[in-house]
């Protein structure tokens, strides 16, 4: 999910209505949201998110300076860039830009809040799962990312800056000017980032790039949810019935998390460009990235935002769908399939 970036730690599964289990009972397929305790549900899925993150953090990183080098200058690919980058700073250099990013978990609350609103409005309408799952995704998304673009700037700054200079590149990547000696602390060196941003461009500065983030999470939000109900409906009607619910779940979040990537991967890099090189617009930052790479631009960085994204779809699912399932009022708690 997120970031799956991002935009995937939180909301509703499942189809609408009851199913039968195995014995012929109706058990509960959506576990609404009228029917958990949001005491319970909040804080779970809040620790759930900052769970993962901490895990799969280091896949961020790596995409992201694998999208931002200039051709293959620095790092030939995903593992080459996980060993530089070990080689050079050690297990703190796979988390640079952690805690800045992190605050991505208070804007999931948010992203709850304005799917199920979303959801809850369509369902009055009369739409179908699917559509309430697509313009819940969307809406949720662009909430998200209002709140979250100016630390992800931040948050990237830190990510590559001098990664050139460790990996033994032509020159840093660092337009800024950020003094980042060995043992200056990541608190520093934010503040000092969004101190220049501040000092030259203004507020403006925090969201630059915010309409590109647009254009690459709204649709990935919505497809994903999309892609997520149909191919979990499609593995419901093809699995046994003795394989567990929250399994086919997982499995439909990760494989909505690969398609949407496929799709979604040259807005995501154009995305990234604007936001660490500064560019002035997006049609300015394709036209760079299409004469330095050609086709070779909508493929820049995909092995590492796949493994990115089906991870973090598969784990977040895992997570949030555990937690649904622990915070679900007592009176529902029989019609619940794990």
């Amino acid at each position: 999910m997120a970031e799956t970036n991002t935009h995937l730690t939180v909301a509703s599964s499942g189809a609408a209505g009851t199913s039968s289990g195995v014995d012929g009972s109706p058990y509960i397929r959506t576990i609404e949201w009228n029917m958990m305790n949001k005491t319970k549900f909040f804080p779970l899925s809040m620790l759930s998110s900052f769970s993962v993150r901490c895990c799969l953090f280091p896949l961020t990183v790596i995409k992201t300076q694998l999208q931002v080098q200039h051709k293959s200058d620095v790092y030939k690919g995903m593992v080459d860039c996980a060993m530089k980058i070990y080689r050079s700073e050690g297990v703190p250099g796979l988390y640079r830009g952690f805690w800045i990013s992190s605050v991505q978990i208070v804007s999931g609350v948010f992203y709850i809040s304005t799917y199920e609103g979303v959801r809850h409005v369509l369902t009055d309408l009369g739409a179908g799962h699917r559509v309430k799952a697509l313009a819940g995704g969307g809406c949720a998304s662009l909430v998200g990312q209002t709140i979250i673009v100016p630390f992800d700037v931040i948050s990237q700054h830190a990510m590559v800056l001098g990664m050139s200079a460790h990996a033994g590149g032509k020159g840093d990547i660092n337009p800024l000017g950020i003094k980042s000696w060995p043992g200056r602390s990541r608190l520093h060196i934010s503040m000092d980032i969004g101190r220049e941003i501040m000092r030259r461009d203004g507020l403006r500065g925090f969201y630059r790039g915010y309409m590109a983030s647009l254009m690459a999470y709204v649709p990935n939000s919505a497809m994903w949810w999309a892609f997520y109900h149909l191919y979990q409906d499609e593995l419901c009607r093809i699995c046994p019935d003795w394989v567990s619910h929250l399994f086919i779940q997982c499995v439909a979040g990760s494989l909505g998390g690969f398609t949407t990537t496929i799709l979604t991967n040259p807005l995501d890099i154009v995305r990234a460009r604007l936001q660490v090189h500064r560019l002035d617009s997006m049609s300015l930052a394709f036209r760079e990235l299409w004469r330095e790479e050609k086709l070779n631009c909508f493929f820049k960085g995909l092995s590492a935002r796949l493994v990115q994204s089906a991870a973090f779809s598969f784990s977040i699912i895992l997570g949030y769908e555990t937690i649904k399932r622990i915070a679900v009022d007592e009176q529902y708690k029989h019609q619940i399939r794990w």
